[in-house]
C-alpha cells in the first residue's frame, strides 16, 4: 500500500473512551504474538516491505522536511526528522536481526531460587501487554519500536509528532499491510493520526489502561509525559552525560572518548556534554583538550566554578542539569573525585557517566558511588541502537533507577515470573 492511501492506515481518536476501547482491541490482538514463528515471519516480511517501499518513505520524508521550513522548527528537530537512506536501512536491518532471534520470553535458569535441593527454578518472561511510544521527529523510531514490541509479544500504540506526519503515515501504511499479509490482527500495531494533535497525546496520558508508556524526545516532552501519565511510564534520556577527568589521564584519551560519545545518529543518546576537570590538570593539557574537541566539531566552553561549586547560587543550575544537544561541551574544574561524584549524581541525567583515570582506587570509588544506570571507566559510552548482539538491540536509554534503568530493550518490554519446580509426587 503506497502513499496515495493517506490517513487510511493511521487511526483517528475522538475521545478518551474511544482510546480505551482501541487499547483493548490492541491487547486482544497481541495474543496472536504468542506464536514465535508467526512473529518471526511478520518481522521478516516487515523488513522486506520497508526496503521495497524505501523510496516512497524517503519521498514522504522530503515532504516533511519541506514543510518544516514553514514551521520554524528548531535545527535539532529538523536533524532528528531527517530520514536518510542510511538511517532507514539501519532500522530495517535491526528488524531483520530481531526476526532471527528466538522467543524473547525464553526462561533464564536461576538455581538460587530453588526451595529445596530436589527442585529447579527459573525466570520466565511474559509480554507486558500494550506499550505506547510517544515521540517527536525521529520517524525511524516507529520501525525500531515495532521490531522490539512484536518480538517481545506486545501490542504497540504509536503517537508521533506532527512534524513527521507524512513519513509516519508512509511507515504505518507498510506495517499495516504486512500485518494483513502475514495474518496478524490489524490492531496489533495502532498508529494514531496526527490530526488530533495534542488532544490524542492528552488522552494517552489520561488513560490507565496502558501497561507502559515510553516518551522519547527532548526533555520537555519526556518530563511532561512522565508527570501526567496515569499508566506506568518509563523516562528516556538523551545527552547531558558527564565525564570526570582525573589528573593521571592524557588529554588525547579524554578527547577520543568525548568525540566518540557524540557519534550517535541522529541523536547522541549518551553524548558527553559536561567534563569535570581535576584541579591538578595543567592549563596546557586543558588547552590541548579544547583544541582536540574543536577539531572534532564540538564547541568546548570553560565555565568558571562558583564558590563551593554551588551551581544553584550562580544561576547556572539549568545549564548543568539539562541536555544541550547542540554539540557544545562545558568544562569546569573541580577539586577532587568526591566533588565530581556529588555533582554527577545531582546534575547528570543518570543514564551514562564516565571516568577517565589511571588509578584503580579512583575507578572503584567512582563505580561504587555514582548512581548512574551505566558507568564507564576509560571507555566510550557511545550508544548503538543496533547493538552487535541482537538481544541487546535498544530503543534508547532510561535514567530510571531500578530494574528498568539503562538500555530500553527486550527485557524492558517483558515482565518476569519466577518458576520453582519440584519432582513428580
Amino acid at each position: 500500500m503506497g502513499l496515495n492511501s493517506q490517513a487510511d492506515e493511521m487511526t483517528s481518536v475522538q475521545s478518551l473512551a474511544e482510546l480505551n476501547r482501541l487499547i483493548q482491541q490492541v491487547r486482544q490482538a497481541a495474543k496472536s504474538l504468542e506464536q514465535v514463528d508467526r512473529v518471526s515471519a511478520a518481522l521478516t516480511a516487515a523488513a522486506k516491505a520497508l526496503r521495497a517501499e524505501s523510496d516512497k518513505i524517503l519521498e514522504a520524508n522530503t515532504l516533511d522536511l519541506e514543510a518544516s521550513l514553514e514551521m520554524a522548527l528548531p535545527e535539532l528537530i529538523i536533524e532528528w526528522l531527517k530520514l536518510t537512506p542510511e538511517r532507514l536501512n539501519t532500522a530495517i536491518r535491526l528488524v531483520e536481526r530481531l526476526a532471527n532471534l528466538d522467543s524473547a520470553t525464553s526462561f533464564v535458569c536461576r538455581p538460587d531460587l530453588a526451595a529445596a535441593p530436589t527442585s529447579h527454578s527459573y525466570f520466565l518472561g511474559e509480554p507486558l501487554g500494550v506499550v505506547a511510544v510517544v515521540y517527536e521527529a525521529l520517524p525511524a523510531l516507529a520501525i525500531v519500536a515495532t521490531g522490539l514490541c512484536l518480538r517481545a509479544g506486545n501490542g504497540l500504540i504509536l503517537k508521533g509528532g506532527h512534524e513527521a506526519s507524512q513519513t509516519n503515515q508512509a511507515i504505518a501504511d507498510v506495517l499495516q499491510t504486512v500485518l494483513v499479509q502475514t495474518g496478524l490482527p490489524e490492531h496489533t500495531i495502532l498508529a494514531i493520526s496526527p490530526r488530533e494533535g495534542e488532544a490524542a497525546r492528552r488522552w494517552l496520558m489520561q488513560t490507565s489502561d496502558l501497561d507502559l508508556v515510553i516518551p522519547y524526545g527532548r526533555a520537555s516532552l519526556v518530563q511532561q509525559v512522565v508527570k501526567e501519565a496515569n499508566s506506568r511510564s518509563l523516562s528516556s534520556a538523551i545527552g547531558n552525560c558527564y565525564l570526570y577527568w582525573a589528573h593521571t589521564a592524557p588529554a588525547e584519551f579524554v578527547a577520543k572518548i568525548v568525540l566518540d560519545s557524540q557519534q550517535g545518529i541522529p541523536e547522541p543518546v549518551n553524548g558527553i556534554e559536561k567534563i569535570l576537570v581535576n584541579a591538578k590538570i595543567s592549563a596546557t593539557a586543558l588547552d590541548e583538550l579544547q583544541q582536540l574537541l574543536q577539531a572534532g566539531g564540538l564547541v568546548p566552553e570553560i565555565m568558571s566554578a562558583p564558590p563551593g561549586l554551588d551551581f544553584d547560587r550562580s544561576g547556572e543550575k539549568d545549564i548543568w542539569r539539562e541536555a544541550q544537544l547542540n554539540r557544545s561541551v562545558l568544562l569546569c574544574r573541580v577539586p577532587d573525585l568526591s566533588t565530581a561524584i556529588a555533582l554527577i549524581n545531582e546534575y547528570s541525567h543518570g543514564h551514562a557517566d564516565c571516568l577517565v583515570t589511571n588509578s584503580y582506587q579512583e575507578s572503584v570509588q567512582f563505580t561504587n558511588q555514582v548512581h548512574s544506570a551505566f558507568v564507564y571507566v576509560n571507555a566510550s559510552p557511545r550508544f548503538q541502537r543496533n547493538s552487535s548482539q541482537a538481544s541487546a538491540i535498544a530503543l534508547g536509554m532510561s535514567a530510571q533507577r531500578g530494574l528498568q534503568g539503562g538500555r530500553i530493550g527486550l527485557d524492558t518490554l517483558l515482565t518476569h515470573k519466577a518458576v520453582i519446580q519440584g519432582g513428580v509426587p
